[in-house]
């Protein structure tokens, strides 16, 4: 019995398996966005998600002399992180949201990790770009390629879509960017303190900026906003403090990580289809996920093969 009861710990605290949950929870985050943004202005219903998220793993964190402590010694980077997660990242995200379907973001967000293994190539030495890893990035643009041009084929709301898929793909950059940054700071530093100072501080200053734009919304809301707002807070809290835990695990690469965010696209896809209005599938826009799942398997098969996960991977989250 201890025996099984070591086998399902190792699982559920292995690498494989908390980033898979991370990306499963990630993608839930769409089809709440354009709820959200039914009845709120994008920049604004961003920064409300970021603050909730940033006190809800304050609180679940418990320590607040360690967490003040941290914040004081690193507030520097703490901030870096939130301007280029929160007020770069997702001020681009939130305001391209609001322009295109739920399922098409998906998609192009879903193809994130070929542009972190882009930039890790050029900042990490042991994460360098292969021959195969380069087709398979090329393979993921052609995706990208063929989920736009597919959107010819469906009636265009606005030719404002258009803006929106090039913000999604600036947003894959700075993703990316804050990505490499996290993974290369060697400074100690909770993953759930910088997950919660640097979520609670870009919220703020994203909220700031949203109001000479957006003006001051204070409501009546209502309930489907409610649930939205808790949801994605809650995703941003969780998904956010695993990955951070991730990135700072001995022997696991960015770009490595970063392949189980394959899921996203699909299961984001498909929960837009559900449950939002007016979404419905295609087939150019399923055959550039279809594209972009396999450029992202492709690109780490020969690492998979040799590596796997790293026996580290199954260290706690601390």
């Amino acid at each position: 019995m201890q025996f099984l009861f070591s086998k399902v710990k190792n699982i559920l605290t292995s690498t494989i398996f908390l980033a898979i949950v991370a990306a499963l929870l990630w993608s839930t985050a769409f089809a709440g966005i354009k709820i959200g943004l039914q009845y709120q202005s994008p920049l604004q219903f961003g920064s409300l998600r970021f603050i909730l998220a940033g006190l809800m793993v304050m609180i679940a964190f418990g320590n607040h002399k360690k967490y003040l402590v941290e914040v004081r010694r690193e507030w520097r980077f703490i901030l870096l992180i939130g301007i280029l997660q929160v007020v770069v990242q997702y001020g681009i995200f939130y305001t391209a949201m609001d322009l295109v379907p739920g399922a098409v973001g998906a998609m192009i967000v879903g193809s994130s990790p070929l542009f972190v293994a882009l930039i890790a190539h050029f900042t990490h030495p042991d994460d360098k770009l292969t021959y195969a890893r380069s087709m398979s990035f090329l393979a993921g643009v052609a995706g990208i390629a063929v989920i736009t041009v597919g959107r010819r084929g469906i009636e265009l709301k606005s030719s404002l879509e258009w803006l929106g898929i090039l913000l999604l793909i600036l947003n894959n950059l700075a993703s990316g960017y804050s990505n490499v940054l996290v993974s290369r700071n060697p400074r100690p530093l909770s993953p759930y303190v910088l997950t919660s100072a640097s979520m609670l501080g870009g919220g703020i200053l994203l909220y700031l900026i949203s109001l000479p734009f957006e003006g001051f919304q204070a409501g009546p809301f209502p309930v489907a906003w409610s649930a939205a707002l808790f949801w994605l807070a809650f995703v941003s809290a969780a998904a956010f403090s695993i990955w951070y835990s991730l990135l700072k695990r001995p022997g696991v690469k960015v770009s490595e990580l970063n392949v189980w965010k394959f899921l996203i696209p699909v299961s984001g896809a498909g929960l837009s289809w559900l449950l939002v209005k007016g979404e419905h599938p295609d087939w150019m826009t399923v055959t550039g996920m279809v594209v972009i799942a396999g450029s992202l398997l492709l690109m780490n098969l020969g690492a998979g093969k040799k590596t796997a996960i790293p026996p580290e991977s199954s260290a706690p989250l601390s």
